[in-house]
């Protein structure tokens, strides 16, 4: 691209940022929204402002190839609220995109093989989360992002704050968890997060800035479920309160 056109391009991308923000969305949605509009530009390799309807059916239809509907759909989003509030454009042409609808149910983990699955975690941070995971039926972030004042042991009752849809909500606290929950605690005693970004010494991990890297967690809990013989794609269970107590006295 030329200098000129460098610099347009980087005026309404920030601008596309700054509209994001401003109407509240969460941040993989801004990293999704942003990221597409990066993809558009290294295609053409110009500023996506002056694409027409053909170009961008052209770009969709080699996208549809080398990525996944989910992945069109999202870049078909993040298009639309660029057209629409950083060009403020007409965006019809939108409409030649159309993912297909596809209502697919999740294989569901049994009792025996969430045990099986958290018994065979080696490291306790691990262990404990994968246990307050499954058993509060909680998304990754969710239980990544839990913090020692989430906690109400009295009431049993733990508070997720910004879950879907930026809401929160009260979710019952099983005991064995708590249990684990504070045996992790005891280990690296941090004074906000459950869940500390684990490198380092004991002093380093107690002034951890963030929680357990979202990736390191996903592929610890993957190189687990390959070990156990899992051959299940997604990991949901209805209820796992009534899981067997699990020995939490792993390093």
């Amino acid at each position: 691209m030329k200098a000129s056109e460098v610099n347009r391009f980087n005026e309404l991308y920030e601008r596309h940022l700054k509209t994001l923000k401003l109407q509240g969305k969460a941040q993989k949605t801004i990293d999704a929204y942003s990221r597409a509009v990066r993809r558009v530009r290294d295609y053409f390799d110009c500023c996506p402002d002056k694409l027409k309807p053909e170009q961008l059916e052209d770009y969709f239809a080699d996208l549809v190839v080398s990525h996944s509907w989910s992945t069109v759909k999202i870049d078909r989003l993040g298009l639309q609220h660029f057209w629409k509030f950083v060009l403020q454009k007409e965006w019809e042409w939108l409409n030649i995109v159309r993912p297909p609808k596809v209502k697919s149910i999740p294989d569901i983990l049994t009792p025996a093989e969430v045990e099986k699955l958290i018994g065979a975690t080696r490291k306790l941070r691990y262990r404990v989360f994968l246990l307050t995971t499954y058993s509060m039926g909680l998304r990754l972030e969710e239980a990544l992002s839990l913090q020692v004042g989430d906690i109400d042991a009295e009431r049993k009752l733990v508070h997720i704050r910004r879950g879907k849809g930026h809401k929160d909500r009260m979710v019952p606290l099983p005991d064995l968890t708590l249990m684990g929950l504070r045996e992790l605690w005891k280990r690296h005693r941090h004074p906000e997060l459950l869940f500390p970004n684990a490198v380092g010494s004991f002093e380093t991990i107690q002034k951890a800035k963030s929680h357990m890297d979202r990736g390191g967690t996903q592929n610890a809990m993957k190189v687990v479920v390959a070990e156990c013989g899992i051959k299940k794609k997604s990991l949901y269970i209805p209820c796992a309160t009534a899981l067997r107590p699990i020995c939490l006295k792993t390093a």
